[in-house]
């Protein structure tokens, strides 16, 4: 059903509290209301997959509760193909000298800062290294699985390398604000453009078996995701029957199109929960993403149709409305998103068409 959107005075919350700042790239703020940020970097090779041998870097920005209070449900965030360095002409990894590693992991702040709002710790890792040296969906997954490893170990007080190397913008080590307040069996993830096919490999029902131990994956969010099966039509890679999952695309996207519909072609009569997908009118590929967004380094505006595009504001605001509503109703049982899900209540100030595939009795 497409519709003109109505303000949800619920969901415009999220949205006026971050009219101050969350659209403006990376360096913009350290916190946001009672948001806080921190960071963890491990290095440009601190992972070598032991599957593909790809080396890539262990690097992250973190938004969460300033007083987190009982368990909270992680949010990951994995982003897609961009340069991997700030230089168009490094070719290798690590970046040449000279040049240093491109953060289209930040360019998600606003996204992570209003979930963290709502009770999240979310956490938006760098992809640098794959986009470089690999492009491999398979290395996505499971640079993510690495992540939650790690998150596992420190949700359990078993340390690890995040205990050390959790800070905040001034250094301060702030490990002991995760320790026992994070729910690792109540995980989502999200992937933008390549990185949605990531996330959807990493939660199939081919590669669940993958998952760190401890570590339950409730909630799967494709941004814009690329969709094409290798070899073709054998999607097993990417099928996902056993948890729900949602899908975001746009009608002016000029990188992908909306071809992250399929996902939902892909699971009808076979999926065992309730999946979702909406399509936004007018927005486009790279303005999901702050620092793909002119006039950003090496922005780019690559609508199909520019003179009906949304602004990046706007386009950003739909999609904290959309995820919120997905990630409160999946993981903390927040029946008010399920009316945005389903198109009952539409978005403010867009207009969008929204699928449900049901479950399959």
């Amino acid at each position: 059903m497409r519709t003109t959107i109505r303000l949800a005075a619920t969901l415009l919350f999220v949205s006026a509290l971050l009219a101050g700042g969350a659209h403006v790239p990376a360096t913009a703020q350290d916190s946001v209301g009672s948001v806080a940020v921190a960071e963890y970097d491990l290095g440009d090779t601190a992972f070598t997959d032991s599957q593909s041998g790809t080396v890539s870097e262990v690097r992250a920005q973190v938004h969460y509760p300033r007083r987190p209070t009982g368990r909270l449900p992680l949010i990951v965030m994995s982003h897609g193909s961009w340069w991997a360095c700030d230089s168009k002409d490094a070719v290798d990894w690590p970046c040449t000298e000279g040049s240093s590693p491109f953060p289209s992991y930040r360019g998600y702040d606003y996204l992570g800062a209003a979930l963290a709002d709502r009770g999240f710790v979310v956490v938006s890792i760098s992809v640098d290294a794959i986009n470089q040296t690999s492009f491999d969906y398979g290395d996505r997954a499971r640079l993510v699985n690495e992540h939650l490893r790690l998150w596992q170990q420190l949700a359990a007080g078993r340390g690890g390398p995040l205990a050390r190397h959790l800070v905040d913008p001034s250094g301060r080590p702030v490990a002991r604000d995760f320790t026992g307040h994070v729910d690792m069996n109540r995980v989502g993830t999200l992937g933008h453009s390549r990185g949605g096919k990531g996330v959807m490999w990493q939660a199939s029902d081919k590669h669940r078996g993958e998952w760190p131990a401890g570590v339950n994956v409730r909630a799967v969010l494709g941004l814009a995701p690329v969709k094409f099966d290798d070899p073709e039509g054998d999607h097993s890679d990417t099928l996902i029957t056993k948890l729900p999952f949602a899908v975001v695309t746009s009608s002016c996207d000029g990188a992908v199109r909306e071809v992250g519909q399929e996902y939902l072609d892909d699971v009808s009569g076979l999926n065992t929960v309730t999946d979702y997908s909406i399509s936004l009118k007018g927005a486009n590929h790279n303005y999901y993403n702050t620092t793909w967004t002119p006039p950003y380094l090496f922005g780019e505006d690559d609508s199909t149709c520019p003179a009906q595009e949304l602004s990046p504001s706007r386009q950003q605001d739909a999609l904290i409305a959309y995820a919120t509503a997905f990630f409160r109703y999946e993981l903390q049982g927040d029946q008010d998103g399920l009316p945005v899900l389903t198109g009952e209540r539409p978005l403010p100030d867009v207009t969008a068409t929204t699928r449900v595939v049901p479950a399959h009795r």
